[in-house]
């Protein structure tokens, strides 16, 4: 799934996803929680800690 595809399902820009994933942007609870309903994923497969 691309970035735009993403952010048109979730209801926020490109821009937006491309800053959560730069870890610029803090989403809200609320857009964490459908971003990872989209992907069908949970909170932390998402946005937990990545192993170093």
């Amino acid at each position: 799934m691309t970035q735009k595809e993403l952010a048109n399902k979730v209801g926020v820009t490109r821009q937006t996803i491309s800053l959560i994933e730069k870890g610029v942007h803090n989403p809200s609870l609320s857009l964490c929680k459908n971003i990872c309903s989209v992907l069908n994923k949970n909170l932390d497969e998402i946005f937990g800690e990545k192993p170093q």
